[in-house]
């Protein structure tokens, strides 16, 4: 999936990535393995790919994480993976850089 000019995100089956790997791959509705964040361009689609991920049986694992710059929504996925959906809103972050 190319997410940006810069961010491509591979998505495997179980089988196919313990092909991969030699070590013991952690149950991820167990234990936290990583966290993925992906940025948007806008708030509203935070809100559209969380409202999808909640629609395929997601669950939105904290509430809105709203830093007046930064807007953050967590999804974990059905297989237990956690996906930050995040959008930085430059202006207002330089601003807050200015004025601290």
């Amino acid at each position: 999936m190319v997410w940006g000019d810069q961010i491509y995100v591979m998505l495997q089956t179980l089988v196919m990535f313990k092909s991969g790997n030699v070590k013991n791959i952690p149950d991820p509705k167990e234990n936290v393995l990583a966290t993925y964040t992906l940025p948007v361009e806008s708030l509203d689609k935070v809100n559209e790919i969380i409202t999808n991920g909640l629609n395929a049986g997601g669950t939105e694992s904290t509430p809105l994480i709203d830093e007046g710059f930064m807007q953050i929504r967590n999804l974990e996925d059905l297989d237990g993976h956690n996906w930050g959906i995040i959008y930085l809103d430059i202006d207002k972050f330089k601003q807050r850089i200015e004025t601290h």
